[in-house]
């Protein structure tokens, strides 16, 4: 039997309250090296929350963050990604009046003395997404939606980094762009990165993940290999349409 990879995100126990209101109740998950997990549930069951949990952008009632077996549930925001985390969040948050390649920059030149080469990386990014290389140019907020997607991402990689948190990539975009938005997430697992991926098209992030947890209510109803869950009935009914 081969070895597993090695643990790099552990959540245990993590509960968050936004006034009465519970949405998080003691959710606990695991990533891997190398491994896409992905988050499915119904819309206001807490699957930002979590993510913004995890980045320390909401406060934690209980719970504890590792990354790498070190805590950092009390790390301020702005330290979290110089350990190798990059997140994009629901809506993008792009600096609508900057140029895609100045949105881009700011992805790298937060991380001084990491050896980055900024034309190394805005290159390797334009391969990823090659429409990017020919808006270089344009201002962010000029650009559609999935384009904008796209800068979001590539933004987030400029870094380089080893662990990705999407919230919700594919949300608001054509067919075709999300099959660009899912493409890219799957080359990342050949470089090695993990993903930790928050998505509203269930039958797609089941499809290129490999386990799955759903959140219900603030809770983590079921979890497991990514296909088993898809063959669950509740999955199949709730979310895949069954």
């Amino acid at each position: 039997m081969s070895e597993a990879p090695p643990l790099l995100l552990r959540v245990t126990g993590l509960r968050v309250r936004y006034g009465s209101i519970r949405a998080l109740d003691g959710v606990s998950l695991e990533v891997r090296k190398g491994e896409i997990v992905s988050i499915i549930g119904a819309n206001g069951a807490g699957k930002s929350t979590l993510m913004k949990a995890i980045m320390n952008l909401v406060r934690k009632e209980t719970g504890r963050v590792e990354y790498k077996a070190h805590d950092m549930t009390a790390t301020p925001p702005y330290k979290i990604p110089l350990a190798g985390l990059s997140y994009v969040p629901e809506g993008r948050q792009l600096f609508s009046k900057m140029s895609v390649r100045e949105n881009l920059e700011m992805g790298i030149i937060s991380f001084p003395g990491r050896g980055l080469s900024i034309q190394a990386e805005l290159q390797r990014v334009y391969r990823m997404f090659p429409v990017l290389a020919t808006r270089e140019s344009q201002l962010a907020g000029t650009l559609s939606g999935g384009e904008q997607q796209m800068l979001a991402m590539g933004r987030a990689l400029m870094s380089r980094p080893e662990f990705c948190l999407f919230d919700e990539p594919s949300l608001g975009l054509a067919p075709l762009l999300q099959r660009e938005v899912f493409r890219a997430i799957a080359a990342l697992r050949a470089e090695g990165v993990s993903t930790l991926l928050v998505e509203q098209n269930a039958k797609k992030a089941l499809e290129i993940s490999d386990r799955c947890y759903v959140l219900e209510l603030g809770k983590v109803a079921f979890e497991g290999p990514s296909r088993d869950v898809a063959a669950d009935p509740r999955v199949e009914k709730a979310y895949l349409g069954g």
